[in-house]
């Protein structure tokens, strides 16, 4: 099962940093907020970065998906930030 997030079950963090959600921590970075910021309904897919741990699993934003009208050509505005 591929597991996803949207900027919106994200809480719309507004930093890059390490994040506490209820399936494990979340790492963002300043190029996925890039993404979020241009096109706020994309959906990344969740990557396992290490072996759950007592502290929970850990995660990385990994693909993402614009939605049907957004193609590749839109991410070149993406450069700018």
């Amino acid at each position: 099962m591929v597991n996803k997030i949207t900027w919106q079950k994200a809480g719309r963090v507004t930093e890059p940093g390490r994040y506490m959600f209820t399936f494990g921590w979340l790492t963002v970075t300043a190029e996925d907020l890039a993404v979020w910021q241009q096109f706020p309904n994309a959906t990344f897919t969740l990557v396992q970065t290490a072996a759950a741990t007592d502290a929970g699993e850990e995660f990385r934003l990994g693909a993402f998906d614009l939605g049907e009208s957004r193609s590749l050509s839109d991410l070149s505005d993406l450069s700018d930030h």
